[in-house]
């Protein structure tokens, strides 16, 4: 897969890729809920708190209490729990974009 059927989920794709760039981070993540809103973040390490992107986005979504997630992209590093999106929305579409644009959907 070289690109995205859904032009919002290149969006997501181009927040987090820049993101990712901007920072220097090893993960980061682009969500979109079910009103369109987006959020991003990048992986949090430090000596009290660890978070993968995938974590991070969700928290920073769910502190604007969303009500559903349509889908999410990461960028970067491939490790991530996936498991707090579907939890949360089980129809929400997760990709993976590694450092050389190559697309994988992981659910």
């Amino acid at each position: 897969m070289s690109s995205f059927e859904n032009a919002e989920d290149q969006k997501l794709a181009t927040l987090a890729t820049s993101t990712l760039k901007r920072t220097g981070a090893d993960q980061a993540a682009a969500l979109r809920d079910t009103t369109g809103r987006t959020y991003v973040a990048i992986s949090i390490a430090s000596p009290s708190l660890n978070l993968d992107a995938i974590q991070a986005v969700f928290t920073v979504a769910m502190a604007s209490q969303i009500a559903g997630i349509e889908g999410v992209v990461v960028a970067g590093d491939a490790t991530g729990d996936t498991s707090v999106i579907f939890t949360h929305s089980p129809q929400a579409t997760i990709f993976h974009i590694d450092q050389s644009g190559v697309i994988a959907a992981l659910r």
